[in-house]
């Protein structure tokens, strides 16, 4: 019975320290940003740490933080993100911003790193009992590892895959590259940079010409 009760909380203390976690939708449209800077009438607003868990845990391992940012067009003309509306550093060196697959593959979890779970599957739990002779020997074995393992590996997984889906599918709706901002509106978006740092973020504007209009040639 001891060992049964050590292996159950073993099982429980890999359970909660390495289980697998969900994804907290994030809806920067809803976010409270604690960072602005303007620049030639557009505005930008900023926030760093968005993400809980694994992918908290992602970004540090891995260098990459996503920032969320709000971006306000009043300049006159309609700017494209990522030509004529670029992200710097407040030191001015242009801040890079990453592709969403790049930030996807950097941040999400991997479903099959569950499947160690698969090594508790021989587990075994046995009782014995004293024979006439005064020795001890197994009268049962119950093969509990059949249920903790799969059950374990399966549901990490499951619950991993899920996640995963919910992070790309949030991502690819407020993906800001190449997104024209038109004049007069607000655009949202889910932005991957390579930092270990929080650093101020501050907004671009390329000087670009304005389009002139074609002349009506209807009387000609």
């Amino acid at each position: 019975m001891k060992s049964f009760k050590f292996i159950l909380m073993l099982s429980c203390a890999l359970f909660l320290n390495s289980c697998a976690s969900g994804y907290k939708t994030i809806d920067p449209k809803n976010l409270n940003y604690n960072s602005n800077t303007t620049n030639n009438l557009v505005t930008l607003e900023y926030k760093y740490d968005l993400l809980q868990k694994k992918y908290a845990k992602k970004e540090a391992k891995k260098g990459v933080k996503l920032v969320a940012v709000k971006i306000k067009n009043y300049s006159g003309k309609d700017l494209i993100f990522g030509k004529d509306v670029k992200l710097t550093y407040g030191s001015e060196n242009e801040l890079y911003v990453l592709e969403n697959e790049a930030v996807y593959k950097s941040l999400k979890q991997s479903p099959a790193s569950y499947l160690w779970y698969l090594l508790l599957t021989p587990i075994a739990f046995n009782t014995t009992s004293t024979n006439s002779n005064g020795a001890q020997e197994i009268t049962s074995s119950t093969p509990v590892g059949v249920v903790i393992g799969p059950g374990l590996a399966g549901g990490n997984m499951i619950v991993a895959s899920s996640a995963n889906k919910k992070f790309k599918r949030e991502l690819s709706d407020y993906n800001l590259n190449g997104m024209t901002i038109k004049n007069g509106e607000t655009a949202y978006g889910l932005i991957g940079i390579k930092s270990d740092n929080y650093d101020a973020i501050k907004i671009k504007i390329e000087q670009t010409e304005p389009i002139t209009p074609k002349p009506d040639n209807a009387g000609m």
